[in-house]
Order: structure tokens, then C-alpha cells, then sequence
């Protein structure tokens, strides 16, 4: 091989997720976050989208400045343990917490290794305090810088709704930490590639999660449109999505066992496999 990089004998399959509204109802700095500095999330949401239309800003940017000050007002400490506090109160879509060890053994059972990946624009810090961060092969997500005492103090990484994509390419070539630009522009050949695009499937609930899901869709993966089942505007969403083809299918966000997500990404593992199979055939 060209390169450092492990390319297993058995096909993977990355299944990738973006995180609010996908696998948790909402965005995941409401579930604490925001009742802890005293606001409701209507006027915090609305505040940051005025300070990013004032500034001509990111809005990711915003975001993450005004936790820091509205942390600061109320004397909270925005250290990593105290974001992971924060992640322990998210809750998530009926059957989650279980879908990965299920879709993993459907993996085994078919012959190829299942990995999964979260790409959200939303906290690392957050993340790492939920139930499922261990089921992750990577998480992508903006986070902080730290001072020496250990306080979060600026960002460190702001991931908005198209530079995502950069991850996509990390991931196809193995590379599971943000800092490094220089391996992901590397040349490779196809075939020393870790992950092939046709081998990724991409779950995401909105139109923030399209340049992810075409581009996933244009290089021969799977890209789902995934919506909260309570949210007659979320599944309008969705359809506009599978009418405008950005997505290849869509289905409700309900990861239960037995239901139309298991059976529609087990139907895709099972064509992987195969496609993989046929590939190999001389």
C-alpha cells in the first residue's frame, strides 16, 4: 500500500449521524444548557441568529461566543467535565440506545464491520457526555480551546453545514482527528482508501444536512432523511428533500428493533456485501 492506512480484508460499512433532531429531538444545549443560564431556548436561538445577522457572522461562531458569555453572567464553569454533565441530561429517539449493538451483530452476521460516525455542528464537549458517545468510531463536532485552568475560553473548531463534508473525506481515507488537513489532502488511490463513499450510509433530518447527504448520494452512498415522527413540518421537510432527490430515502427518526430503519439499513449492509462480493468475483 501507498500509505499508513489499514484497509481490512472484510468491507466497512460507516454508518454517519448528524446529532440534533437525528438521534436526539431538538438541539442538545436545551436539554441543560440553556435552563442553567436561565433562558428559554426560543429567545436563545433568536438572540444568536441577531448576533450573527448584526456581524454578518458564522452562526456556529455566535453560538458557541454566546455560551461562553451567558456562562460567565451566571458564574457556570464551561469546563470539559462540566460540558459532559450537560450531555448526560440529552435524550435521545425511541430505540438508540440500542441500535448500534443491533445493527453492529447485522454487520457480523453479513460479513462486513460496522463503524459508526457522528458529524454535528453541535458541542463535542456535549457529545462526550452522552449515554452513546462509546458507540462511536469518531465523533466530528465544533468544540473549545482551553486555558491552563482548564476553562473553555475560545472555539477550537466550528463545524457549519458545509464544511461537514470535510469529514466525509476523512473518514473515506481513515483520518479520525480534526487537525489534520495535511493527510486529508493527500492523494490516494481508490483502492487504498479505508472507507469507500459507496460503503457510507448518512442519516441526517434537514436541510442543514444537505451538502452531506448529496454529495453522499452523488459518490454512490446512502444518504436518509430522518424525521421526528411527532413533527408534521419535519416530515414535510423530509419529502421536499426526497422530491428535490437530495436524499435516497426517508423514514421516521424511531431506531426500534424491527422497524423501518433497521430493516432499510440492513437491506443496504446485505447490497454492500453483495456488491463487494461481486467486485472480488474473477
Amino acid at each position: 500500500m501507498s500509505n499508513s492506512i489499514k484497509r481490512e480484508e472484510k468491507p466497512i460499512v460507516a454508518l454517519i449521524y448528524d446529532f440534533d433532531g437525528t438521534l436526539a429531538p431538538g438541539n442538545m444545549q436545551e436539554y441543560s444548557f440553556i435552563k442553567a443560564v436561565g433562558r428559554e431556548k426560543e429567545d436563545f436561538w433568536g438572540q444568536t441568529h441577531i448576533m450573527a445577522q448584526t456581524q454578518d457572522a458564522d452562526g456556529i461562531l455566535i453560538y458557541m461566543l454566546f455560551m461562553l458569555q451567558e456562562a460567565k453572567k451566571k458564574n457556570i464553569s464551561l469546563s470539559k467535565d462540566s460540558f459532559r454533565k450537560f450531555g448526560k441530561d440529552v435524550k435521545f429517539f425511541k430505540g438508540v440506545e440500542s441500535w448500534f449493538k443491533r445493527i453492529n451483530k447485522i454487520g457480523e452476521k453479513e460479513g462486513v464491520i460496522v463503524e459508526h460516525y457522528i458529524n454535528s455542528s453541535g458541542l463535542l464537549e456535549i457529545l462526550e457526555g452522552t449515554k452513546i458517545a462509546k458507540e462511536f468510531k469518531a465523533i466530528f463536532a465544533s468544540s473549545y480551546y482551553y486555558n491552563e485552568k482548564g476553562d473553555a475560553i475560545w472555539p477550537a473548531a466550528a463545524v457549519n453545514y458545509t464544511n461537514k463534508t470535510q469529514f466525509l473525506f476523512k473518514i473515506n481515507k481513515g483520518i479520525l482527528n480534526i487537525h489534520d488537513s495535511e493527510k486529508t489532502n493527500e492523494s490516494i488511490p481508490e483502492e487504498d482508501k479505508r472507507v469507500a463513499f459507496s460503503n457510507m450510509i448518512y442519516f441526517g433530518d434537514g436541510e442543514t444536512d444537505v451538502p452531506c447527504m448529496k454529495l453522499i448520494k452523488q459518490l454512490g452512498g446512502i444518504s436518509i432523511g430522518v424525521y421526528d415522527p411527532q413533527k408534521e413540518k419535519k416530515k414535510t421537510i423530509a419529502q421536499r428533500l426526497i422530491e428535490q432527490k437530495r436524499v435516497n430515502y426517508i423514514c421516521p427518526a424511531d431506531y426500534s428493533k424491527g422497524g423501518k430503519a433497521e430493516d432499510l439499513v440492513a437491506k443496504i449492509i446485505r447490497k454492500i456485501k453483495a456488491d463487494d462480493t461481486l467486485a472480488k468475483f474473477v
